[in-house]
């Protein structure tokens, strides 16, 4: 609780000590430095943040295009695969047709 109460104070007496220097002109010149400087900094670091998602923005649609083609690849085998499994098949009940009425003559 006393950690709660110094912690406290300290972020009331910044408060109270940025009112005092921000009244003084040279105190409001050094605030308003401070100022420019931090929105510099968050600039920056927006900056730095956005280049960073396009970044991965590219990598995510590279992967997307890179998986649909490899799905259709897959799709075009498998289908090429099931229409040979079907004349093979398609193939053998016509020779055990073949064979069985050869076999009824």
């Amino acid at each position: 609780m006393k950690n709660v109460f110094w912690f406290l104070f300290g972020i009331a007496g910044g408060f109270v000590l940025a009112h005092v220097v921000n009244k003084d002109p040279r105190g409001h010149e050094v605030l308003a430095e401070v100022d420019a400087r931090i929105s510099e900094f968050t600039d920056r670091i927006g900056d730095a943040y956005r280049e960073q998602e396009s970044r991965f923005a590219g990598i995510v649609e590279e992967v997307k295009d890179a998986a649909a083609d490899a799905a259709g690849a897959v799709k075009d085998v498998a289908s090429d695969a099931a229409g040979t499994v079907k004349n093979a098949a398609s193939d053998a009940l016509d020779s055990a047709n073949d064979a069985a009425r050869k076999l009824t003559d």
